[in-house]
């Protein structure tokens, strides 16, 4: 048996695909030239693989095509995108007989209409998906195609055939999760730190800071056709106070605590590892199973929240100080963020603090984007998970990144057990943001729209 990081799989099974993969080019007469199949050839394979009824032939093919597509450049791969969308849509035709016989009340008419407006793609990518690495292909297909997809929306049918089939393959019930801690491969490590999202890892050091002591946590979601690749992964604080700040957390030279002294659970990094997968949610079941593993594992814990960045926030202040609608004191105090250096002052930094609580309260509470949803991705985030928005931190993250993006303004999002279903429903149905009554408070009431939601 190969052991495969927690998971156990038969060597003979690599050995029987290699089999069946040989035994398909066979049957076909066929043999790849030395070296893999050129891009060029990989339209032919398309046609070929979907005509075949064979298995053996079938998953020869597959690897064929997988071959040319990872030989293939940049150019190739989008010309081989374009191909798809053209050339693998639905019949028009075959959908508008399908539709009239549906519509003049035909026995199996419905099926057939749902199988003639199903593109040919679709059963394409089931087809690769038989090749060993068919699944990691697809992903990088798909994030070939993201970077594409603003210069090319033709491709935009292509894009949602993928997010429908991923949003299959990939669904919780195909997820395992697993602890990452020092222990874990070197392999998988490295990839944790090429993948962290949030804050950067440094070195192995500042890795080995995050994972193996006692009060510190990691949890990621693999998928068996994606070895050794987390799909998403959560790092998580265990303390005695939910924390206002970003770098007590990540001090090297900090004293670990007990795990059985914590009471709270912070995730303060949520990193997806995978754009091809961009779209298909994980985050919302990973934070939830790894509540009930903490709490199953520490009764001591009470706590969860998050200590979360605010990413939009920079860029939406500088667009609302430039409407010159604030009020003039505001708009006066605000100019102290034009001073780079202003957070190395004391007296400043507090001064920023208090005029940011207000700005920052509006940002989360009334901000909308065009489809008047909360204008923080991450807000949306976590208050469609069914956390609330808890406090505001304007001091959180003084990094060069932190400073940047939010003007180190953080914020707690907090998993309240009793709440998050309710939560969760009325931001789903209603866009009601559950909101503590201090960031309520911050919230100006001059400022206040009546029409917003705010639980």
């Amino acid at each position: 048996m190969i052991k495969v990081f927690g998971a156990e799989r038969p060597a003979f099974l690599a050995d029987l695909i290699d089999a069946m993969t040989e035994r398909g080019r066979a049957l076909m007469g066929w043999r790849p030239a030395a070296g893999p199949v050129t891009a060029p050839d990989i339209a032919q394979l398309s046609e070929l693989l979907l005509s075949r009824r064979g298995e053996a032939s079938g998953v020869a093919l597959a690897r064929s095509l997988v071959e040319g597509y990872s030989a293939a450049s940049p150019e190739e791969r989008l010309a081989f995108l374009q191909m798809l969308a053209e050339r693998f849509r639905p019949d028009e035709a075959a959908v508008d007989a399908a539709f009239r016989a549906w519509k003049a009340g035909e026995p199996g008419a419905i099926e057939a209409l749902h199988n003639a407006a199903e593109p040919r793609r679709q059963e394409l990518f089931r087809r690769i998906n038989m090749a060993p690495g068919g699944t990691s292909t697809l992903v990088e297909m798909r994030r070939d195609l993201l970077d594409a997809l603003r210069a090319h929306p033709e491709l935009r049918g292509v894009n949602a055939d993928f997010h429908h089939l991923f949003s299959s393959w990939f669904n919780r019930g195909f997820l395992s999760l697993r602890q990452i801690d020092w222990n874990t491969p070197a392999s998988i490590l490295e990839k944790v730190i090429r993948y962290e999202a949030v804050h950067q890892i440094r070195n192995w050091d500042d890795l080995r800071n995050r994972l193996q002591p006692t009060d510190r946590r990691c949890y990621a979601f693999f998928h068996p056709q994606l070895v050794d690749e987390p799909l998403i992964f959560v790092e998580v604080a265990l303390t005695r106070d939910i924390p206002d700040a970003i770098a007590p957390l990540l001090d090297l030279e900090r004293a670990p605590i007990a795990a059985g002294d914590a009471n709270t659970a912070v995730f303060y990094s949520i990193s997806n590892t995978q754009r091809g997968l961009a779209g298909v949610s994980f985050g919302n079941f990973l934070i939830k199973q790894v509540v009930e593993l903490l709490k199953a594992e520490l009764p001591s814990i009470q706590t969860f929240v998050t200590l979360s960045p605010v990413p939009g926030f920079a860029a939406w202040l500088k667009t609302r100080r430039a409407e010159d609608t604030l009020d003039a004191e505001l708009a006066e105090a605000l100019a102290m963020l034009d001073d780079a250096d202003w957070h190395e002052d004391t007296e400043r930094a507090a001064a920023v603090s208090a005029v940011l609580l207000p700005v920052a309260a509006e940002y989360f509470l009334q901000a909308r984007d065009k489809s008047d949803r909360p204008v923080d991705p991450v807000a949306r985030f976590h208050l469609g998970n069914g956390a609330r928005l808890e406090r505001l931190n304007p001091l959180g993250d003084l990094s060069a990144a932190g400073l940047r993006q939010s003007h180190g303004l953080m914020v707690n999002y907090l998993y309240a057990l009793d709440e998050i279903e309710r939560n969760h429903e009325a931001f789903a149905e209603s866009g009601v943001i559950a909101a503590s009554d201090a960031i309520r408070r911050a919230l100006p009431n001059q400022n206040i729209n009546p029409l917003r939601k705010i639980s």
